[in-house]
């Protein structure tokens, strides 16, 4: 049966040995319909991202591109402006009616941390071929803060499949028009994908639109949650009745959509990067959406997207309810023993703006 796995079915690939780690799973490492990565005891700095090609291991690389090794067993600092390539913890043995796709955390987007899993062999990121066997590694790019990561810090995670699970454009339309998958007046489907759009008119009395990075900040450790005072990372946006807000060329925002997200339980979704045609910007980050997502039983009525945007080369001006983003829905193979949601502790379920756990909710 075609779609993505659910958490039963990944528990049985590390009971089958298709999926193995230097240590056993962490509790909480199984999510409904993807696994986290757990980063290994080395960051090789190296001079420049790359792809090994259909002929190399990452290894081979490294060898020649990296300039020095960072021990993480301890936790360990990485800059703002640095490659870093890290060999996970998992390795995996996927049998040929199984692939995979990685992504950035929902945390990593919004800490603006640049992730992307690389295999051997690879000529592509983020993708692991049916039959795949061996490491993966993860590169490690922070844009905006420096981070403190150590041997088992999660910043990415990985879904499996099973053929061809995107969902054709008729049977998009009759999901929403029985679920509303984006809380939308006249909702943008096109193929797999239905247009998400962005809230420019602030929330709450002060007109809070989202937030932009601070440049020189402190060091964010990825492992500790409400440590931050919000203040010392971001500076606040407001609408002031514009409803307009000019990007600057290169800064990171956290923006939100103006659309409710509903994922039903037998679904997965992603955030697919924006098309740059439209505009010389892009949501910077795709990122995996669960099963329960916006869901009513799992909490999570009203729950909107948070965006991690970027403008480049120039400024651009973004207005109230342009398109922004989009998200593609795929079938799971079965329902997930847990939903996205407050029963497996999940952050960002019932969300509106909302910065990643590692800040200090403001009163």
């Amino acid at each position: 049966m075609a779609g993505i796995l659910a958490d039963r079915a990944i528990r049985a690939l590390w009971d089958e040995g298709r999926l193995k780690a230097e240590k056993p799973l962490d509790h909480d490492q199984i999510q409904p319909a993807s696994l986290d990565l757990r980063l290994g005891a080395k960051a090789f700095r190296v001079r420049a991202s790359f792809l090994p090609g259909p002929s190399k291991r990452v290894s081979d690389k490294l060898s020649r591109l990296s300039l020095h090794v960072v021990d993480l067993t301890e936790g360990a600092v990485l800059e703002t402006g640095c490659v870093y390539i890290v060999p996970l913890l998992e390795t995996i043995d996927l049998p040929q009616h199984l692939s995979a796709s990685t992504n950035p955390k929902s945390s990593t987007g919004r800490l603006d941390i640049f992730t992307r899993v690389i295999t051997d062999y690879a000529q592509e990121f983020d993708q692991i071929a049916p039959g795949y066997c061996g490491q993966l590694y993860l590169e490690i790019s922070p844009k905006t803060f420096p981070i403190i990561v150590r041997r088992g810090s999660r910043l990415s995670q990985i879904r499996f499949r099973e053929g061809q699970s995107l969902l054709r454009e008729d049977e998009m339309l009759s999901l929403h028009l029985a679920e509303t998958l984006v809380a939308a007046e006249s909702p943008v489907i096109s193929g797999s994908s239905i247009a998400l759009s962005i809230d420019l008119m602030g929330s709450g009395a002060d007109g809070l639109v989202g937030y932009r990075g601070k440049r020189h900040s402190a060091v964010i450790d990825v492992d500790v949650k409400a440590a931050h005072d919000i203040y010392d990372f971001w500076e606040p946006i407001y609408s002031r009745g514009r409803n307009e807000l000019i990007l600057d060329p290169d800064e990171f925002y956290i923006l939100v959509s103006r659309e409710a997200v509903h994922v039903p339980p037998l679904y997965a979704a992603e955030m697919v990067p924006f098309d740059p045609l439209v505009g010389e910007f892009r949501v910077h980050y795709a990122g995996f959406f669960d099963p329960g997502f916006g869901h009513v039983e799992a909490g999570g009525a009203g729950a909107r997207a948070v965006l991690e945007v970027r403008s480049h080369d120039v400024p651009f001006i973004l207005d109230h309810g342009q398109i922004i983003g989009r998200l593609v829905y795929e079938h799971m193979r079965e329902k997930p023993e847990a939903l996205y949601g407050t029963g497996l502790g999940s952050n960002y379920q019932a969300q509106g703006l909302k910065l990643s756990k590692h800040f200090r909710a403001q009163d």
